[in-house]
């Protein structure tokens, strides 16, 4: 027999995950990347550290750039997410991917998801960032392949030049 205190506290949470309605009954200490990946299968939102230090989890949550590996999903009911899923389908979402290819600002990939959400971000609250505001934005994130040359170049022609 379980008592109460053996069995997780399961709870109805409602969002908008890229722009689709979703309602589901997780427990209360499911976290958002879980959430994201295993409920819903969008497994481009990375899980790098399980810290909030890395980045790699950075989802938009009501159009703020957070990590998702440190926040309760059944803390964001009723809010709205977007993951590089969608981002990834929009002109301006192609456009960053492009620019960091071409500019050598990814490799093994992991890292980018959290990365390109951060920019999307900063792209949507300031029309043209600086450069300490750029500098700013992804000094949160880790990456252990580029040694951020190529990621700087990729951002600074992306939301310093290209397409403006």
């Amino acid at each position: 027999m379980n008592s109460s205190a053996d069995s997780p506290t399961r709870l109805d949470v409602e969002m908008v995950v890229n722009g689709e309605p979703v309602r589901r009954a997780i427990e209360a200490r499911t976290l958002l990347i879980d959430f994201l990946r295993t409920e819903l299968g969008l497994t481009g939102t990375h899980n790098g550290c399980s810290y909030g230090v890395c980045g790699a989890c950075t989802v938009l949550v009501n159009g703020v750039a957070a990590r998702s590996c440190i926040a309760l999903a059944a803390q964001l009911d009723g809010a709205t997410i977007e993951t590089i899923e969608s981002v990834s389908h929009t002109e301006r979402g192609q456009e960053i991917l492009e620019t960091f290819s071409r500019c050598r600002g990814l490799q093994c990939g992991f890292c980018t998801p959290g990365v390109v959400m951060t920019l999307v971000e900063l792209d949507r609250r300031i029309e043209t960032p600086n450069r300490d505001e750029i500098e700013d934005s992804i000094d949160g994130h880790l990456c252990r392949c580029t040694g951020y040359a190529g990621i700087k170049e990729a951002v600074d022609q992306t939301l310093g030049r290209v397409g403006r």
